[in-house]
């Protein structure tokens, strides 16, 4: 019998939680309001401990989480989330509040880079060793390897919230970020579309003005991803990017805005293949948290 491991997407809005080895092998899977940490935490572990007694004991628990976080196992505050604008959730203890109910080795990473991690062992980063993957929705977040490592350093990436260029002419919105107002996230998140324009993006026509100043906003963001990071390859998921329609409108926008300055294939010819949809749908987050966790075990041994 394979080993089970344990999976907590962690959202602003929802934990999902899953057990199972991988996309072909999820044996239950449990969603979760957001509410309070010793709320939901206390639903998820319960949900757990009931897969055991069906299913036998968990071999680790991977955690993808929305943040920002404290993704440092040397840290005092490894496993935490930490400075998240909801303040019930400010400094909540994920990692060790799931310690107190299970010793078994537990992988711990932001939401995105858990994504990534998907992608990369199931999905549309299969053999690939530095790409990018973003979800674009509620808010912006980007993680991704580089040199087949997760992307940390000081803290974890923060793509979001790079600043990019806003053409007040063209469009006077000032961005609906809490901290920068007009970064990336502020000027092109699911909220910025629907506050922009009075009413939610999914209501919008495929020809609506609406997705070409979206693809723009995006695409100046990926340009500068492409200039610092260099990825194989870009993965493009959450609710904005779930229309499919826009794809087209990004990847020309990508190329408009490159200038001809990077001559690669990857940008002209070869351009539907660089950016993409994910590979594994709406569930990168689940099946990468099942992927931190079979991490973390091969560490632990």
């Amino acid at each position: 019998m394979s080993q089970l491991f344990g999976a907590i997407e962690a959202g602003g809005t929802k934990f999902i939680c899953a057990v199972g080895s991988g996309p072909d092998n999820i044996r239950a899977k449990l969603r979760i309001p957001t509410t309070t940490p010793k709320e939901t935490l206390s639903l998820a572990m319960a949900f757990f401990h009931e897969q055991e007694e069906t299913h036998g004991p968990l071999a680790a628990i991977g955690i993808s989480a929305f943040g920002p976080i404290d993704p440092h196992p040397t840290s005092p505050h490894f496993g935490y989330i930490t400075t998240t604008p909801k303040l019930a959730w400010q400094y909540a203890p994920l990692v060790p509040m799931v310690r107190e109910e299970f010793a078994v080795p537990i992988g711990f990473d932001t939401d995105v880079n858990g994504a990534a991690l998907g992608e990369q062992r199931w999905g549309a980063a299969q053999g690939l060793d530095t790409f990018v993957y973003l979800t674009i929705g509620t808010g912006i977040g980007g993680g991704g390897m580089v040199n087949g490592e997760l992307l940390h350093g000081l803290m974890h990436p923060e793509m979001g919230h790079m600043y990019i260029n806003h053409d007040w002419e063209r469009d006077p919105f000032p961005g609906v970020c809490p901290f920068h107002g007009d970064c990336w996230e502020g000027l092109a998140n699911g909220p910025a579309l629907a506050a922009r324009w009075k009413q939610p993006g999914e209501s919008f026509p495929p020809d609506h003005e609406a997705w070409l100043l979206e693809a723009h906003y995006v695409a100046l963001g990926l340009v500068n991803i492409i200039s610092i990071l260099s990825p194989q390859r870009i993965i493009l998921g959450g609710g904005v990017m779930s229309q499919p329609h826009i794809f087209p409108l990004i990847r020309r926008e990508v190329r408009h805005q490159v200038k001809g300055y990077i001559q690669m294939e990857e940008l002209n010819e070869k351009i539907d293949d660089f950016i993409v949809p994910p590979g594994l749908g709406n569930q990168s987050g689940l099946l990468g948290s099942i992927a931190l966790a079979q991490k973390a075990l091969a560490q632990s041994a």
